[in-house]
């Protein structure tokens, strides 16, 4: 395992900077996964601590030694990227014992640790099999098993789940959390635009945005306490309801967030009052969309099946300690939600718009 520092890393393409003077700091054994839309630089990011790309200004440590000069097969790392990259001639044994074969480990070897690692992965029924004769997350998990036989230091994952339908995802994030759980003393660094990948596989989340940190923390940190709208906006699903104007003032704020599941429904001293246009019902949960006169219409998570019609008035309060507050720049005013006593009726309150 390693720990990783990066301090004051850039990187440029000509005259653009892609990545703009990150720091932090990667724990040893630790699930690090960089997260944000797409452009914001975490496969630069990523490819700058693989040595795939060159640094342009900065330091980068693996254990307090500098790297920025160090090819990467001497980092003592192992990639595995979206692409399989599996060769389709060679059976799953032989592409995961390839790089040990290159690199004059013996026979015995090799199948010793490609069948720890198959074992490891459930893929000791397929080793004799051929790339094709195997389903999308089973090949996933044999880029993944050439990966473990190496033995690195440090796992890096570009979106190995992008190329996967939506039940090969879910089993394939299994395997991978099963992994860490196994490898805990190898350091894992992990690049997804999918915010539930990244809620569910991480010790803790760097959030980035346009080749800036904008947070890093534990998921719940960033989903009880996000520091700035696009945080909050950007982890949870359905995301943060924002709401500002009229909506906000009661708050001494420029804008409010509060989450689906926050909102509750009343008709007992609501502080706000919409029309439903349109209920999600997904059986455990439902989703329920409420026109209050702002921009976008507020969701409201409910347990069970919603029985609310569209066209129906409802009335609605936050719950109490669960309202994010920002300021004009986007920035939270506190490193918590705030609970506010006595607030306006309803129909005290103007209409406001929504960011």
């Amino acid at each position: 395992m390693a720990e990783i520092r990066l301090e004051n890393i850039r990187k440029s393409f000509g005259a653009f900077e892609v990545i703009k003077g990150v720091t932090m700091d990667i724990r040893r054994g630790e699930f690090m996964v960089f997260v944000g839309p797409s452009g914001c630089g975490k496969s630069t990011l990523l490819r700058l601590i693989s040595g795939l790309e060159d640094i342009t200004s900065g330091t980068l440590s693996f254990d307090s030694t500098t790297v920025n000069q160090h090819a990467p097969s001497k980092r003592g790392i192992a990639m595995v990227f979206q692409s399989y990259a599996l060769y389709p001639h060679m059976t799953v044994f032989d592409n995961m014992a390839f790089g040990m074969k290159l690199s004059g480990r013996t026979r015995d070897e090799c199948r010793q640790r490609v069948e720890e690692a198959a074992g490891m992965l459930q893929l000791s029924p397929y080793l004799d099999r051929l790339p094709r004769q195997l389903s999308g997350g089973q090949r996933q998990r044999v880029a993944i098993g050439r990966a473990i036989v190496r033995d690195p230091k440090v796992f890096l994952f570009d979106e190995p789940l992008s190329n996967l339908d939506a039940a090969l995802r879910v089993a394939t994030r299994l395997e991978i959390a099963k992994l860490h759980r196994s490898m805990h003393n190898t350091t894992m660094i992990y690049v997804t635009h999918d915010q539930v990948e990244a809620m569910t596989l991480a010790d803790r989340i760097c959030v980035l945005r346009d080749g800036v940190v904008e947070q890093i923390g534990t998921p719940l940190e960033l989903y009880e306490s996000p520091n700035s709208l696009f945080v909050a906006g950007f982890i949870g699903s359905p995301k943060m309801n924002f709401l500002s104007g009229g909506l906000a003032q009661p708050y001494d704020s420029h804008t409010i967030g509060v989450r689906a599941e926050h909102v509750r429904i009343t008709a007992e001293s609501p502080v706000w009052s919409g029309t439903v246009i349109h209920s999600e019902i997904l059986g455990s949960d439902s989703f329920v969309y409420v026109d209050i006169g702002a921009d976008e219409p507020l969701i409201v998570r409910e347990a069970g099946v919603s029985r609310h019609e569209p066209g129906q008035t409802l009335g609605l309060a936050p719950l109490a300690g669960h309202v994010h507050r920002f300021d004009r720049s986007g920035r939270a005013l506190s490193g918590h939600p705030c609970r506010l006593p006595d607030l306006p009726r309803v129909d005290a309150l103007p209409k406001a718009r929504s960011v």
